[in-house]
């Protein structure tokens, strides 16, 4: 009864606070500006907090936590490539830029930002039905994943949750825009942040400190090779075997996957254009990587330590406690070992971070609907008209994404489950299709608008068709390929032996592919004009010559 009580306060708390800053985002808004990139002069510790919260879902706390308690700590490499490439990079190489193009070309989103530097209405078309088409799977799952929680933690079914959950962001996100949204999502941060913290040092501290936790980890390797050695396990504190089927799934899906494909991620690229000046952007890199640390780190450690509570109790590792479901390795440890009021700490928590995910794709999906179409077609609109369009595109792509929500369950048991491939898929997807079109557009004036259009088409498809017909992790869920060909993936099933091609994520087949075509196509097609290239990148400053 007691917890109870406290779930019910911090929740009514948690909803109170969110619904406030919702309002203080309405209340300071004015201009189409201000609703799509936050008036551009937005706090860089608020910028870093919401990046950091959009960045971190459900998935990466609950599905790549549960991974962690199957593969052990080499899935903290993705910990460490998310601080050096998704800030780190992203803020210093790739935001820098992204900021000061997206001020010279007045672009409010990610489509304008690539229609107005290639000149291309085409290519904002494309990128916006990317968004469109795509995302909104992407957002479902996520809604999907929260409701489930909701549905658990609340005693309520699950319809009930999932409008609960996706009514109160939709208020938020409608109502105050990209400034509701991000200060929304800092408060959210800040709320992860202190969940996650006291959930790694309760951890520690019920093993007995650090170095113990750790000892009793590496102790378990015989158990792991035991269990999983064929397919490259050598231990919870080690990296699996090179080249082993283990390997090439920490590698290629967990770690790469998801560690390169947040640079071309649409709703946190649109951050990069909410402050006014590089400065800001320097200020943001601590905040946004010790957020990174402590949110993925937490999570990824407390997954790899869990097998020690597991074994100790009932001689089991973690994925055999959790019935054999990674996925909920993190709950039922949560379950087991936790006193009931971090557990309600830890829903509120989840709830943040699935709330500030879902909030950031609603506004860049609203934005792509309701302003990047008119863009595309020739269609100016003034400052309340865009943001009345936007409006009504938020709220269109919101009810896709909750039909798409209200739906799934039918067809798969674990929502948590298809939020990490909602993630996986989305993120490669991204990847493959924009990233070498993105550098490009930063970099160098070189890159033509015959190559950035067949090379992010080319991407495009060659990742979607390896992720629906070749990549088993993605190709024996969506059934596609099991239709077609009669197999899980096109090469075979891995469940009778090791298949390469099987487990090599569409990252690696479709980037590639992206950059050879726009790098070659660069150099054999038409240039776009000088002038308005310099208008794109601005004029350097000319020394003053010495007297």
């Amino acid at each position: 009864m007691e917890s109870t009580v406290f779930l019910f306060i911090i929740t009514i708390l948690y909803l109170f606070v969110i619904g406030f800053l919702g309002y203080l985002g309405y209340r300071n808004t004015r201009t189409a500006t201000d609703y799509m990139v936050a008036g551009r002069n937005t706090h860089p510790a608020v910028m870093a907090l919401s990046y950091g919260a959009s960045f971190i879902s459900t998935s990466a706390i609950v599905g790549f936590g549960g991974a962690a308690g199957m593969f052990g700590m080499s899935v903290l490499w993705l910990t460490v490539l998310n601080i050096f490439v998704g800030i780190f990079i992203a803020f210093v190489i790739i935001g820098k830029r992204t900021r000061a193009m997206g001020h010279r070309l007045n672009a409010h989103t990610f489509p304008e930002l690539l229609h107005k530097r290639f000149s291309s209405p085409f290519l904002g078309l494309f990128s916006t039905l990317v968004i469109i088409l795509f995302m909104p799977l992407y957002t479902s799952v996520v809604l999907m994943g929260a409701a489930k929680f909701i549905e658990v933690r609340l005693s309520i079914n699950y319809e009930a949750a999932l409008f609960f959950f996706s009514a109160i962001v939709a208020l938020y996100v409608i109502m105050g825009g990209l400034k509701g949204v991000m200060y929304a999502d800092a408060a959210q941060g800040g709320i992860m942040l202190f969940g996650m913290s006291a959930l790694l040092f309760l951890t520690y501290y019920k093993l007995g400190g650090i170095t113990n936790a750790h000892t009793q980890l590496t102790e378990l390797a015989p158990k792991a090779v035991e269990l999983f050695g064929a397919a490259g396990h050598q231990g919870w504190t080690s990296m699996p075997a090179f080249g082993s089927r283990f390997w090439w799934v920490v590698i290629s899906t967990l770690v790469m996957g998801v560690g390169i494909g947040v640079l071309a991620q649409p709703q946190l690229a649109v951050r990069f254009m909410t402050v006014k000046s590089d400065t800001e952007l320097n200020r943001a890199v601590l905040v946004g990587g010790v957020f990174i640390l402590l949110m993925t780190g937490t999570a990824f450690t407390i997954g790899a330590l869990s097998n020690v509570y597991f074994f100790n109790e009932s001689g089991q590792i973690a994925f055999l406690a959790a019935n054999k479901d990674i996925e909920q390795i993190i709950p039922e440890f949560m379950k087991r070992f936790m006193p009931l009021w971090v557990g309600d700490v830890f829903f509120v928590t989840l709830m943040a971070a699935a709330m500030s995910t879902a909030s950031g794709q609603f506004h860049v999906m609203g934005t792509s609907a309701g302003r990047d179409l008119f863009a595309t077609f020739g269609k100016d609109l003034s400052s309340s008209a865009s943001i009345f369009a936007t409006r009504i595109g938020i709220l269109i792509t919101l009810l896709a994404s909750v039909l798409l929500a209200y739906i799934l369950p039918v067809y798969f048991e674990s929502g948590i489950a298809i939020v990490a491939r909602g993630t996986a898929i989305f993120m490669g997807l991204c990847a493959a299709t924009f990233l070498p079109l993105f550098v490009g557009t930063l970099y160098t004036k070189r890159i033509t608008r015959s190559a950035a259009i067949w090379g992010a088409v080319a991407g495009f498809i060659v990742s979607l068709l390896w992720i629906l017909f070749v990549h088993e992790k993605e190709s024996s869920v969506l059934l596609l390929c099991n239709a077609v060909f009669g197999r899980p993936s096109f090469f075979g099933d891995t469940r009778t032996g090791f298949i390469l091609w099987s487990e090599v994520d569409a990252l690696f087949v479709g980037l590639p592919v992206s950059a050879v075509i726009t790098v070659a196509l660069s150099f054999v097609t038409k240039s776009l004009p000088a002038e308005h290239l310099q208008r794109c990148f601005g004029v350097k400053k000319e020394e003053t010559p010495v007297p």
